[in-house]
């Protein structure tokens, strides 16, 4: 919510802001991957959404996954390739080959093979792919989780990179081309949040 919140809070133009929820915590990339249940899930649940009235479209994946895979070092080694692989496959699947995905590098991990995963997610070598990085920001006694406070920061730099990169034709985040995602306001709506 502290995304889509900031999002509405930032611009007048985007009206309704459907979320169609999929994280499951503690799951590797692995798992991912297509044909895997929570790959299905999630194809299945934006399917839906784009078929709701009013729904509009899909315009982003807000993605924030990898503690899991850092853990062993066949995971995190992997893992660039398993990003990418599931990305490309979701982006056929939903019929939607210039999906903007925003991605959040790790601020912590579960393990020593954290800056493998990270070093992944900074460079992911795909066009509109966006990652917004979390090392630094505030995390709970864990080690691992953010703060309450860090999550709503968190949220507010994801819609940032949202607007910053419908706002151009090409964007040099992360030093790889952002292609733009065109916003037409046509009527300005009552702002609100929606889950879907």
């Amino acid at each position: 919510m502290p995304f889509a919140n900031s999002l509405l809070n930032k611009t007048s133009c985007l009206g309704t802001v459907g979320l169609v929820p999929c994280a499951l915590a503690g799951k590797k990339i692995s798992e991912w991957q297509k044909g895997a249940f929570l790959y299905n899930q999630l194809v299945t649940r934006a399917t839906a959404a784009k078929m709701q009235e009013e729904s509009g479209e899909i315009r982003a994946m807000l993605w924030y996954q990898g503690e899991s895979d850092t853990m062993r070092m066949s995971d995190a080694t992997a893992y660039k390739g398993r990003m990418q692989q599931f990305f490309t496959d979701l982006r056929s699947d939903l019929g939607l080959p210039d999906l903007l995905i925003i991605q959040v590098g790790l601020a912590s991990g579960g393990k020593h093979y954290t800056e493998i995963v990270r070093e992944a997610q900074l460079n992911p070598d795909l066009p509109n792919v966006v990652t917004v990085d979390a090392k630094g920001l505030q995390l709970q006694n864990d080690n691992l989780h953010l703060t309450a406070s860090s999550q709503v920061l968190l949220g507010q730099m994801m819609a940032d990179a949202l607007l910053q990169t419908i706002s151009t034709t090409s964007s040099s985040i992360n030093t790889h081309s952002v292609k733009s995602i065109s916003i037409i306001c046509e009527k300005k709506e009552k702002k609100r949040v929606i889950p879907v």
